[in-house]
């Protein structure tokens, strides 16, 4: 047994659920197998406690690092911000240049407010939005945090949230008597939006992903506008996972959409905790009649990483490398998986992988297994940075093609002969 695994184990009788994210569970990739915990990451590479080196071919970060791990230049404003005093009785003047720089990367936005985390913002928005409309009912479509306002969604039926990203989101602990304030709809169904709109007079909000795995459906979005405008609902849309994928800050910029208010996070800090909340001037000066505060979120750690990682972005292009990445790999990949049976779809930095037979989790399980031995992080998604390379890709793609030549990946009697644990988790699941 791993160093990694003994601690974990250790974890789940002391830390409820085993660790502080979903998302990086160890169940969700390899049960009693992972590494589950490093000592050390730098570029696109990682070391375990057993001192095993990986080539992260996953989720870097689930989408923090797109400047890699350790980026030196992103350590020194933060070990300089560190130096000269992290926090103080004054605020940190990095919050005010960080605010411009957002304003300026950012059309139809006028105002920002911070915050630490993807779900902290979400959740700032969300007040922020019902005090401008003075509605309390919230549309959804996406994944938007584990917040009650969110998790609300599953209060009449545990499946509402299921097909918007997670399955098994239970909402024990939820107050009852937020029932019926959240209400989903799924991507690119406007029909379904209509319907509620059609059907509650007090939908004052409209929170929406613009991309995640499929390409974004401008049609739909642009209905979903035409809507809130009909409503006078605030549009909402999370860009915390699809910032700075496709676009330096949010990718609605691409598209010629106007939201009321984007929330990022993520990538913005390019692994340490921030988040901002952006929008129209007259949206945000609502934020002044709600009581919105706290002590960390004046930190300044957050705002030097944020600053820093745009100045790369703008200066390195890294948003074109990371694009290069991506269809590098969907070109070396690409006729491998289809002879598999393997499907990539996702932006192209952040490729998703689709197993097309009857039993998916359990080929994905393998193939972690396998690559892990070969010296390789990797899942059925990859948030490339730009301290992957072709010749990563190219070392990725050899072992993957060697590795998929060897399995019968249509034979789910021999893929279960060689996997040595359990199959992975794919939603949320009580560990104890």
């Amino acid at each position: 047994m791993n160093k990694g695994t003994e601690l974990y184990n250790k974890a789940k009788k002391i830390i409820p659920g085993g660790n502080q994210f979903l998302s990086k569970r160890p169940e969700m990739f390899l049960p009693d197998k992972w590494p589950s915990y490093y000592s050390k990451a730098s570029g696109c590479q990682l070391w375990d406690l057993n001192n095993n080196k990986y080539i992260d071919m996953s989720i870097m970060g689930i989408g923090a690092c797109s400047l890699g791990y350790a980026n030196p230049e992103v350590n020194n404003a933060v070990k300089k911000a560190i130096d000269n005093g992290s926090i103080s009785t004054l605020n940190s003047y990095e919050e005010v240049e960080l605010a411009e720089k957002l304003i300026d990367l950012h059309p139809y936005m006028e105002m920002v407010r911070f915050a630490r985390t993807g779900g902290e913002a979400n959740a700032i928005a969300i007040r922020i939005a019902r005090a401008v409309s003075r509605k309390s009912k919230v549309a959804i479509c996406g994944y938007h945090g584990s917040h009650d306002w969110y998790l609300s969604a599953n209060l009449n039926g545990k499946n509402n949230l299921e097909g918007l990203l997670l399955s098994g989101l239970d909402p024990a602990g939820v107050p009852k008597e937020l029932e019926g304030t959240t209400l989903p709809f799924h991507y690119g169904k406007i029909d379904e939006l209509q319907m509620l709109v059609d059907k509650y007079d007090d939908i004052g909000v409209i929170c929406i992903e613009v991309q995640r795995g499929e390409k974004a459906d401008l049609p739909f979005l642009n209905e979903v506008r035409v809507i809130a405008n009909q409503i006078n609902a605030v549009l909402i849309f999370d860009e915390i996972s699809s910032g700075f994928r496709l676009s330096v800050g949010a990718i609605y910029k691409l598209y010629n959409l106007e939201p009321d208010m984007v929330i990022l996070g993520k990538a913005l800090g390019n692994g340490f905790g921030i988040s901002a909340i952006l929008g129209k001037r007259d949206v945000m000066e609502a934020a002044q009649d709600c009581f919105i505060s706290s002590s960390y979120w004046t930190e300044r750690t957050g705002f030097a990483a944020a600053l820093e990682t745009i100045r790369q972005f703008e200066e390195n292009d890294v948003i074109d490398y990371l694009k290069m990445i991506g269809e590098y790999f969907r070109t070396k990949l690409e006729p491998v998986f289809t002879k598999h049976n393997i499907q990539i779809s996702g932006k192209l930095t952040v490729p998703i992988m689709t197993y097309n037979i009857e039993n998916p989790l359990l080929m994905k399980t393998v193939l972690t297994q396998e690559m892990m031995e070969r010296g390789f992080l990797s899942s059925n998604i990859i948030y490339f940075s730009n301290k992957h390379t072709k010749n990563h890709i190219d070392y990725f793609c050899e072992n993957m093609g060697e590795l998929l030549e060897e399995l019968n990946t249509e034979s789910l009697s021999g893929l279960s002969a060689k996997l040595t644990g359990e199959i992975c988790h794919s939603g949320f699941n009580r560990l104890t």
